[in-house]
């Protein structure tokens, strides 16, 4: 059966399957854009996220950080550490829509770049 041109459109065309719509805003902008205004290592972390970053929310997070604590090594640790927790909140509501996720359950956690951080 062949599809109508509107159903094939980019805009219609997603394999976000996961509940993140109803979790999140995702707001409008040029994510490429957005992607390269980001300091490298939030850059690095959000290529890592387990699930589509959002490039255009996180710019308008990390905004927010440069504010609270200036355009700092804090800042970028702050964030990425709110990512880190946005990426668990999102793994929990996937967990409770869908049940257990098996790398969860056999307690391994997504692959990272780099030496784990320390335990706080």
């Amino acid at each position: 059966m062949l599809h109508s041109a509107s159903r094939n459109s980019p805009a219609s065309i997603t394999n976000d399957v996961t509940c993140r719509k109803a979790l999140w805003r995702r707001y409008e902008g040029d994510p490429w854009a957005a992607f390269d205004a980001l300091p490298v290592s939030i850059r690095r972390r959000l290529a890592e996220h387990v699930y589509d970053a959002w490039s255009v929310n996180a710019l308008i997070l990390w905004r927010h950080y440069k504010k609270v604590h200036g355009a700092t090594p804090r800042a970028e640790r702050a964030m990425i550490r709110y990512l880190d927790y946005c990426e668990r909140l999102e793994q929990e509501a996937f967990t409770e829509r869908h049940g257990a996720l098996a790398h969860l359950d056999a307690g391994a956690t997504p692959m990272r770049y780099g030496a784990l951080p320390a335990a706080e």
